[in-house]
């Protein structure tokens, strides 16, 4: 009898053996985990573990240890210390991910050349990934007096001490906060820094507020910001966009800063506007993006 060839590799196999071999290698834990999580929406956002055994399929007591699992690791967290759970942050984090890798940097880089060709400053965009800043894409400026900004894409910069994350932050309560900072004292860098959690809160609230953040040599000397958020579908703060101005002062003219935040909110409401966000009268973000565009025209 003749002998059989092995098959090679590379050659693509049968329906009925991809579909045992899909079978065959799934992990059942991994796999009811996801599917809890998948179970969360916009409609409806707190969960109990009756009501996920129920649909998932599966027993309370394992439903149970799924949800402690998937709560040990931020995936979920409780609602109100009881049974009931929420998506937590690293679901967050793991959306700032996917949007960083594809589509909110190929939708923002336009947007920051614009910015780039309107101020002549160099732009970026940012994202927060815990209690860091991530620069994620940048329009480098083209003038010699602005082209000195030498941030790269991937630098990473402390959260609690610069505008960009205190713009990045303006979704989280005080509770949040506390969790994301759990310690006493918050570690300085100038003496403009916030040195409790309490007081991060209160320069979170006040960007919030103004729809922006803007810096003058408080973090780095020397180096002057304005930063305002992109905002996704829902209205949640997924990133940023700021323009760099080395020197310690914007601008001597009050009108010319201002033309500055206005065209900063402008390109921040652009691209939260190809993410599909829709301000409502309460944004001041929106506001100062309106004002931007009827100076333009």
């Amino acid at each position: 009898m003749p002998k059989q060839d092995k098959p090679q590799e590379g050659i693509e196999a049968s329906d009925d053996d991809a579909n045992a071999s899909s079978s065959t290698y799934l992990v059942p834990g991994l796999e009811r985990g996801l599917r809890i999580l998948a179970e969360f929406s916009a409609r409806e956002p707190v969960l109990g573990a009756p009501e996920l055994s129920k649909r998932i399929g599966i027993p309370r007591t394992t439903t149970f240890r799924l949800l402690q699992t998937l709560e040990a690791l931020g995936f979920l967290e409780r609602v109100n210390g009881d049974r009931s759970f929420r998506l937590g942050v690293a679901v967050l984090r793991l959306g700032f991910e996917y949007m960083s890798s594809l589509e909110l940097t190929d939708f923002a880089t336009p947007v920051l050349e614009r910015l780039r060709a309107a101020t002549g400053l160099t732009t970026h965009l940012l994202i927060r990934d815990q209690r860091d800043v991530v620069f994620v894409a940048k329009s480098q400026s083209h003038e010699p007096m602005f082209s000195s900004v030498k941030v790269h894409v991937g630098t990473r910069l402390p959260a609690h001490a610069t505008v960009h994350g205190h713009v990045l932050m303006g979704d989280l309560t005080l509770d949040a906060l506390r969790q994301l900072y759990p310690e006493g004292k918050l570690e300085q860098f100038t003496e403009r820094t916030p040195a409790t959690v309490e007081e991060l809160d209160e320069r979170v609230r006040e960007c919030a507020a103004l729809g922006f953040g803007l810096s003058e040599a408080s973090f780095e000397r020397g180096i002057s910001v304005v930063t305002a958020p992109v905002r996704d579908r829902m209205g949640a703060i997924v990133a940023a966009i700021t323009v760099t101005v080395p020197r310690s002062e914007i601008s001597s003219s009050e009108d010319e800063k201002n033309q500055l935040v206005e065209a900063v909110c402008g390109a921040a409401l652009e691209l939260s506007t190809r993410l599909n966000y829709r301000p409502d009268a309460s944004d001041a973000t929106a506001a100062l993006a309106r004002r931007n565009a009827a100076a333009a025209s």
